[in-house]
């Protein structure tokens, strides 16, 4: 759905990429700091509440941006950069969850469903795209966009509702953990289907 899009603001984020590069800074850095802006959501959530930390959520995923815009505007992208990206994209994710279960607003057990969802179906595509040697395994019903965003709905509805909120958190964290695993079910068929024929 919004991977689609994905060429499109990368093209925009390059002038970005382009401004921060003149600073000296890496790609690899930047990924690095990500990491650590990311962990920051745990105490937010705990200090300032549920809509501090809701906001915080588009600011990670901004972050994860930087990186790639400024691999692309140098031409230093690097396998090792793609695979350190990857994983702190997991990371970032681990505490986005923490965060919503640690200030009180998810139920523990929902929060690892979610999370547990969301790190297969990114190691189904890994596996797809090592073992299984296909070029590419972005198939399915949500990517990682789309799940952030149903992370951050769903909290805007439970802050403003200022009813039931862990009732409807928990209920994200359901729709986020089985959109998850239904991609991970149709990247699992698609490398069935396309594998082999490598």
């Amino acid at each position: 759905m919004l991977g689609k899009l994905r060429a499109k603001y990368e093209k925009a984020m390059l002038p970005i990429g382009r401004a921060i590069a003149t600073l000296g800074v890496t790609p690899n850095m930047l990924t690095l700091l990500s990491l650590a802006v990311s962990a920051t959501i745990i105490p937010i959530f705990m200090k300032w509440g549920l809509l501090v930390g809701t906001l915080f959520i588009p600011l990670i995923g901004f972050m994860d941006m930087l990186d790639g815009s400024v691999a692309r505007a140098t031409s230093k992208t690097s396998r090792f950069g793609g695979v350190l990206d990857h994983v702190i994209d997991r990371y970032a994710e681990y505490f986005i969850l923490c965060g919503f279960a640690i200030g009180g607003y998810m139920d523990w057990s929902w929060s690892f469903y979610a999370m547990f969802g969301m790190v297969m179906a990114s190691y189904t595509r890994a596996k797809a795209e090592s073992i299984g040697g296909l070029k590419s395994c972005t198939v399915g019903i949500a990517e990682r966009q789309e799940k952030l965003i149903t992370l951050i709905i769903g909290a805007l509805i439970a802050y403003f509702m200022q009813a039931h909120i862990k009732t409807i958190m928990n209920i994200t964290a359901f729709i986020v953990g089985t959109l998850s695993h239904i991609t991970v079910i149709q990247r699992l068929l698609y490398t069935r289907r396309n594998a082999d024929a490598i």
